[in-house]
């Protein structure tokens, strides 16, 4: 499992955006940027900036996966037929990690990085310990029955924090979710406005 080095809030801070949509985020109450130059006013940024920016909020959003991973999932999505940026979401949201997020199995997406790395998870009814498994339509995942009355699931299953969207079936008593079908951008709850067009382009420069 890749280690997250860097505090995943300065991310939020560093955007000014609450990225993951989660109440104790310190930007909603200091927006500006992280560290002793934070509050400086900012200058103009330019085209590559505002790219970067975009390439970085997506990244970060899924747990900040590495530069190496996310650029192999790019130079897929530019291979398949169709818009590159629809086919960049939905390979991000068929990583198992995220879908144990979207299924409100866990609170945040990097515990379900971990809670999918300590093999919590069964995909049509086999355990998978990897995040970046792959799910496809019609696969069905499950918590596995000693992880049912976890306190991180117990705690995520109760929270009114985040919808389910309508790309998963939910059967929230036996902690099941069938992935329904590849999602396009706006199906995907992104909190903020996420920008995969301006990520093809930072890729394709």
């Amino acid at each position: 499992m890749t280690k997250r080095l860097q505090s995943k809030y300065k991310l939020d801070r560093r955007m000014g955006e609450n990225i993951w949509g989660r109440a104790k985020s310190p930007v909603n109450n200091r927006e500006y940027g992280p560290g002793q130059h934070g509050q400086r006013r900012k200058g103009k940024v330019s085209d590559y900036g505002i790219q970067l920016r975009a390439k970085q909020k997506l990244k970060g959003y899924y747990a900040n996966i590495t530069e190496r991973q996310f650029r192999n999932i790019y130079a897929e999505a530019s291979r398949m037929r169709g818009a590159t940026g629809e086919s960049l979401v939905g390979l991000l949201e068929r990583r198992l990690d995220a879908l144990v997020y979207r299924a409100k199995f866990v609170p945040t997406i990097f515990a379900a990085r971990q809670f999918v790395s300590h093999g919590h998870v069964l995909v049509n009814g086999k355990r998978v310990n990897i995040p970046s498994y792959r799910v496809k339509p019609g696969d069905v995942v499950e918590v596995r029955e000693k992880a049912k009355n976890m306190a991180l699931v117990l705690e995520a299953v109760s929270s009114g924090e985040r919808e389910i969207p309508d790309y998963l079936e939910i059967d929230s008593k036996g902690m099941k979710v069938t992935f329904v079908r590849v999602p396009a951008l706006a199906d995907i709850p992104y909190p903020v406005q996420m920008e995969p067009n301006l990520v093809i382009e930072f890729y394709s420069r």
